[in-house]
């Protein structure tokens, strides 16, 4: 893994201009876009980089600026600060589905330099009347003890869902999979309504994200392990981002049913056996459902230029 100066997995420095002859591509999200437990070159947007000009188009350069463990609020913060004066074509947010969990959450579990897992606090926004307001900023670097936060921070602390103990128990007996499989549990019913308190932040935070920026945006929802699995339905998640694509005039790309065609038995190896990161083949296999987009995304705009 290699980093680059400004703190991104990146074999190359980000620079403002954009290099003659060249195509570039910023691309947004969390660890499943970083690329965690793969190196860089196996990552879908270093794929992408080596495979499309095989496929006819220019050159294209992708900044991948996902970084672990970040919510959409924090990836925002990270296109203002770091990303929003570099030239580019094209800007994809990438969002992992849970994360609409982290965007309500003002701490997160870490695990400190000891290996200890501890609450630290994050940036966040609330919404208040329909305007996004940014709080913790900066968070505080050192991590909090369970008597320093109240009950209003104690229940905003991000637990990776409802029914924690519940959650533990199961996976400590290695029976995750099989009760999933019973249960058909939805982990994430922040979807199921559009007035939902967490799908309007998300919303909100996204919106005002997609009309900030000057280019063309696709949006790409990455789905759950359950949803790869068929254990939860995606239906409601899927509606939430169309309707945002709708609203907000950017493209939506949902890779879900290009990695349902893969056969159960392949489809389960495109995810560690104990991480629910991508191996190598899933991200071989969303930038295979990507690259027809980019390329005609990127295509769309050299039309326009000419």
């Amino acid at each position: 893994m290699q980093v680059n100066e400004q703190g991104f997995r990146a074999d190359r420095p980000f620079v403002r201009a954009r290099t003659p002859g060249h195509r570039r591509v910023l691309v947004f999200g969390d660890s499943f876009t970083a690329g965690d437990a793969v190196p860089n070159r196996q990552r879908y947007t270093d794929l992408l980089e080596a495979r499309l000009p095989d496929a006819g188009m220019p050159s294209v350069e992708f900044y991948n600026f996902g970084l672990s463990s970040t919510g959409t609020d924090q990836q925002y913060l990270i296109w203002r600060e770091f990303a929003r004066d570099i030239e580019h074509d094209l800007v994809v947010i990438a969002v992992f589905v849970e994360n609409i969990r982290r965007v309500a959450a003002q701490f997160r579990p870490h695990r400190d330099e000891h290996g200890v897992e501890r609450i630290y606090a994050k940036p966040y926004y609330r919404l208040e009347n329909d305007t996004l307001q940014l709080c913790h900023v900066p968070p505080r670097r050192e991590p909090y003890e369970d008597h320093e936060l109240d009950a209003a921070q104690a229940a905003a602390v991000d637990q990776g869902g409802r029914f924690l103990l519940l959650r533990k128990m199961v996976t400590k007996l290695g029976m995750r999979d099989m009760v999933q499989h019973l249960t058909q549990y939805q982990p994430l019913p922040h979807y199921d309504s559009p007035d939902s308190p967490s799908w309007r932040l998300m919303r909100a935070i996204l919106t005002q994200w997609i009309r900030a920026l000057d280019r063309p945006v696709l949006l790409m929802p990455l789905p759950l392990p359950q949803h790869l699995d068929e254990t939860c339905d995606a239906a409601a998640y899927q509606a939430r981002f169309a309707e945002l694509a709708t609203e907000t005039g950017c493209r939506l790309h949902d890779p879900l049913p290009d990695l349902l065609r893969i056969p159960p038995a392949a489809r389960r190896r495109l995810r560690w056996e104990k991480d629910i990161h991508f191996t190598p083949a899933g991200h071989d296999a969303l930038a295979r459902s990507l690259a027809p987009v980019i390329a005609d995304m990127l295509g769309a705009g050299l039309a326009r230029a000419s």
